[in-house]
């Protein structure tokens, strides 16, 4: 191979890309033109980001110290031989240039910022590399890569990454605790406490029906049965905000009925469930984070939607749960769903993720808000 040729090809073609751009960039003040190659050599020569020019059969005609350096070899190393040699990609049918590091036919200039291109010393130890493509020539193509390393950014996203997936291990590992406390508290509640009460309300009814009891006892003590009443209903309704038992005795399905029953005669505001019994037969893992997201949905609805309908569709699609919750209130803003204090909508999307699902929350089908779930549930049939 003619390698003074090459390189002479080379540098007219590396000239007409950035030999102008830099002389014009330098001469911004008093314009000028640089009028040499070496000039133009020496720009290249002194960049700090490594620059190489390949031709269409991916053959390396030039090479900057930096991309020398980059690869940790010499330009007289570089020059004439294949790209492969210092550049390996994904792409075992590219045609051109920017094909070749996995920018699509054509579009020369765009960024491989998706490490798709990774790069090769001369000892053998692999990098990965961002990159720029530019083309040279009318005929056959020259094309100049300006790359840099980014393998430390690479180790720094990684990190990153670790740190974000160990945070969702501790939110999920939280979840699981919060809901063993609940379940224990309700337990305790319903067990100890609601008989004691249900056991005073007895010894209550004994007297009253006593003879000898003064009217005036009478009504003492018909205001100790509303008041132990009283009591008992809310223990209920505590112990089944801790832990509804429907979800225990008798599965999902019936325990979200209740949800959107007392949903309805609490707020008044008329909930609908669409579901079938069978296809939310699921284990205790799988029923619980289902009820609390949808728990947790219609909470959001009572505080902020102002709606006057909810209608909640669950149905089983091969190994998936499809779940759609649609109010007819205000609808959600871009910026609610964006405010750190939006605590509901994030603990929501942790539960979703905790199982493996996606989740998604818009107002795009106005009035109202829509929020459309899928949950692989293959590994919690029962």
């Amino acid at each position: 191979m003619n390698r003074p040729r090459l390189r002479s090809t080379a540098w007219a073609a590396t000239c007409f890309l950035l030999g102008f751009a830099a002389g014009h960039r330098l001469g911004r003040g008093a314009p000028r033109e640089l009028d040499t190659v070496q000039d133009s050599r020496q720009i290249v020569d002194n960049a700090s980001d490594a620059i190489l020019s390949a031709d269409g059969s991916h053959t390396i005609v030039m090479a900057n110290p930096a991309a020398a350096g980059l690869f940790g070899t010499t330009v007289e190393a570089m020059v004439g031989s294949p790209l492969g040699r210092f550049i390996e990609s994904d792409r075992s049918d590219a045609g051109e240039l920017p094909d070749y590091f996995d920018a699509g036919s054509g579009r020369a200039g765009r960024r491989a910022t998706d490490y798709a291109v990774t790069g090769v010393r001369a000892d053998g130890q692999r990098f990965p590399i961002e990159g720029s493509i530019s083309r040279a020539g009318e005929g056959a193509p020259f094309y100049t890569v300006i790359m840099r390393d980014v393998s430390e950014r690479k180790r720094v996203q990684e990190k990153l990454t670790r740190s974000h997936d160990q945070l969702r291990q501790l939110s999920a590992a939280l979840q699981t605790i919060r809901e063993e406390e609940r379940t224990h508290i309700a337990r305790e509640l319903h067990d100890d406490l609601g008989q004691i009460l249900a056991s005073l309300r007895m010894d209550l009814t004994l007297l009253q029906q006593e003879d000898g009891t003064s009217s005036d006892s009478l009504r003492l003590m018909a205001g100790m049965e509303q008041n132990l009443l009283t009591a008992i209903a809310s223990l209920r309704r505590i112990a089944t905000n801790l832990r509804p038992r429907a979800l225990d005795e008798g599965g999902l399905y019936f325990a979200l009925k209740g949800l959107c029953e007392d949903f309805t005669e609490r707020f008044g505001t008329p909930c609908t469930l669409l579901a079938d019994e069978a296809e939310l037969r699921l284990d205790d893992t799988a029923s619980t984070a289902i009820f609390r997201i949808v728990q947790e949905a219609l909470t959001n609805i009572a505080r902020h939607a102002q709606a006057s309908s909810v209608t909640m569709n669950l149905f089983r699609s091969n190994s998936e749960l499809l779940i759609t919750i649609r109010d007819d209130g205000r609808g959600i803003r871009p910026e609610d769903m964006e405010k750190a204090e939006s605590l509901g909508l994030i603990g929501m999307r942790e539960r979703v993720w905790a199982m493996k699902g996606e989740i998604s929350i818009s107002s795009d089908e106005p009035p109202g808000t829509r929020i459309d779930i899928v949950m692989p549930v293959h590994d919690h049939l029962v």
